[in-house]
């Protein structure tokens, strides 16, 4: 037997929804590589602002920015989790509607 789609129990769970889930997880991925991308330019903005610049301003921006690039890369990993269990339930809820 099929698993059904989610939206509709009657109807087969077919290809093009499979691969609508899977891509899906993909994105959820690729957003979350970009907020570790994001996060990694904050803190190496930071440091290199505190080791190249020896301002009174340039080392606060500096220090800011860091804790800033580790709270994004915690925002992006509490929200890659959040959508992956999310996925995973909707996906769990198809094939179990078979």
């Amino acid at each position: 037997m099929y698993p059904t789609s989610p939206l509709n129990p009657t109807l087969p769970l077919d290809l093009r929804d499979q691969l609508a889930l899977e891509r899906t997880k993909l994105a959820n991925e690729r957003t979350l590589l970009a907020y570790l991308r994001s996060a990694l330019t904050l803190v190496v903005a930071g440091f290199s602002l505190m080791q190249f610049f020896r301002g009174h301003l340039y080392v606060w921006v500096g220090a800011v920015l860091v804790p800033v690039g580790v709270a994004v890369a915690v925002a992006g990993w509490l929200r890659f989790r959040s959508k992956q269990t999310r996925i995973r339930a909707a996906a769990q809820a198809a094939t179990k509607a078979q």
